[in-house]
């Protein structure tokens, strides 16, 4: 069956929830890649002789070939068909999971890295995309929020099923993994998923799609290096420069020419703006408190890395519970996105300050950890459906791959800015607050080294990394309250512009109210 037009929801495809458990299969396999690899550093190091810098481009060539092709990937859904790109990206991304496999040296499986990455950009938009066509008005925030609890599992489960493989078999089976599901997936895909497609401008979008490549990987790759070469070193400098060009060259190209990959009128949208906002600070927030939970529980609790993998679980584990009984689907209704989002967004920021609290100091251990992870698994619960809603709701169903690219977009650059601008306020606090006698460092490890084993000047730097994380932990919370504070106006202002384009006698709805009512 082939349409141009979206599905609604006059009649419902009686196999709208198989479609779902297929599309989130595919969506798990991409991000149980994404984290799965990290507990397969010391092996990869030993057996493929693999420097820190190919270590580094091993996980990062992935991150920045994906980021850099959403907004790409997102448009050649809507212009050639969402089934079609779906079905290619599963192809990509299990030939890219053979070719990790066979990997020989640190160069091929780099490569390989990046034939993957173009996959997985395919795949992240492409699924949002189909549910945006499938599921009608009222049952989309719930497939949305089971999209995310599915995200969300795939990040929990990646360093754990890792670790298992690792213990018997060797390093390849983590990608091996892949290629069953993927094929699978092609067949369910191929006999389940309806295929829809923008029925305007077929034409290409070449030189644009060139420019956002260019412009994101860009800026994505400065913000990955510069924590570790410098803000101000060359090459950090000059990925920025390109960047930023590349992205300023991409919006003039996309105003005028008729048929755009991105169209730039989305972003007169409060709802739009507001949801991008509120979406953007709390990846910030989450992927940089995450990465701050790591350090603090190897470097201040002493767990190893998969007993620190199993006690961040229960942030993941808490948004995929409320997700399935669609806590964040029926709230949404009730508060409408405004609401939804502010809520969901203070009670992250009252997670990020509850770790930061009551997982520091004298006599702290895990307990007060685990409240504050269970408060920030109910705040992204509630938050992330709404903030996808509420950006997938403000453009034409025609162009859902373009609002998928979008997403995933400011998701991929919210979490890099969030683990480079929280992990550069915790060296800096770090090194201000080492004692006499111990030079400034960039890691705990060599202010150890430095301390010279000497247990008072020891414990002073463990107490500074402590207070340093905290400090971090919590600037990272105040930024999340921000944002949820500034989508919520914004979201507020939106449903109010609305209610009074329809008239002095028209009923004002929240916008999640809206889709609930449909």
């Amino acid at each position: 069956m082939h349409s141009t037009q979206p599905s609604v929801a006059a009649e419902r495809d009686p196999r709208r929830w198989v479609i779902l458990a297929v599309i989130c299969l595919a969506q798990l396999v991409v991000l149980l890649d994404n984290t799965v690899l990290n507990v397969a550093i010391p092996v990869l190091t030993e057996d493929l002789g693999a420097s820190t810098a190919d270590v580094q481009w091993m996980i990062n060539a992935y991150a920045l070939v994906q980021s850099g092709l959403l907004l790409t990937a997102g448009s050649f859904a809507d212009r050639y068909g969402r089934r079609l790109m779906l079905l290619a990206g599963l192809v990509l991304f299990g030939l890219g999971s053979t070719a990790a496999a066979m990997a020989h040296s640190s160069g091929q499986l780099i490569a390989a890295r990046a034939g993957m990455g173009v996959g997985g950009a395919l795949l992240a938009t492409t699924t949002l995309a189909v549910i945006m066509q499938v599921f009608d008005d009222e049952e989309r925030p719930r497939a949305i929020g089971l999209w995310g609890a599915v995200s969300s599992l795939g990040f929990a489960a990646g360093p754990l099923i890792g670790g298992a493989l690792l213990d018997r078999f060797w390093w390849g089976s983590i990608f091996l993994i892949n290629i069953p599901v993927a094929l699978f997936g092609l067949l369910a895909v191929a006999r389940l998923v309806p295929e829809t497609k923008n029925p305007q401008g077929e034409r290409p979008d070449v030189l644009g799609a060139l420019l956002s490549t260019l412009g994101m990987v860009g800026v994505v790759y400065a913000i990955i290096s510069g924590p570790e070469h410098g803000w101000s070193s060359q090459r950090v400098l000059a990925a920025a420069v390109v960047g930023v060009v590349a992205l300023f060259l991409f919006v003039r190209w996309e105003l005028r020419i008729d048929h755009p990959m991105l169209d730039m009128g989305f972003f007169s949208s409060r709802r739009f703006n507001g949801a991008i906002a509120g979406g953007l600070l709390v990846a910030l927030g989450m992927a940089g408190s995450l990465f701050l939970l790591t350090q603090h529980l190897q470097l201040v609790l002493g767990y190893d890395a998969l007993q620190a993998g199993l006690r961040t679980a229960p942030l993941a584990l808490t948004i995929v519970c409320l997700n399935l009984a669609g806590v964040g689907a029926k709230l949404l209704a009730k508060l409408g996105a405004a609401r939804s989002i502010t809520l969901g967004m203070t009670l992250l920021a009252a997670g990020l300050s509850a770790v930061a609290v009551l997982g520091s100091g004298a006599g702290a251990g895990y307990g007060g950890m685990l409240v504050g992870l269970v408060l920030m698994g109910c705040g992204i619960a509630l938050a992330m459906p709404a903030m996808a809603v509420s950006i997938m709701s403000s453009i034409p169903p025609a162009k859902a791959g373009a609002g998928a690219g979008v997403q995933g977009t400011l998701t991929e650059f919210g979490g890099g800015l969030g683990v480079a601008v929280l992990g550069a306020v915790l060296g800096s606090r770090f090194a201000a607050l080492l004692p006499v006698g111990v030079a400034a460092s960039g890691s705990m490890a060599e202010a150890l080294t430095e301390a010279g084993g000497d247990p008072v000047l020891s414990g002073q730097v463990h107490d500074a990394f402590e207070k340093a994380v905290s400090t971090s932990q919590l600037i990272g919370a105040a930024a999340v309250f921000t944002g949820g504070v500034l989508a919520g106006v914004l979201l507020h202002l939106a449903d109010r512009a609305a209610g009074d384009a329809a008239g002095p006698g028209a009923p004002r709805v929240p916008a999640g109210r809206q889709a609930a009512a449909g």
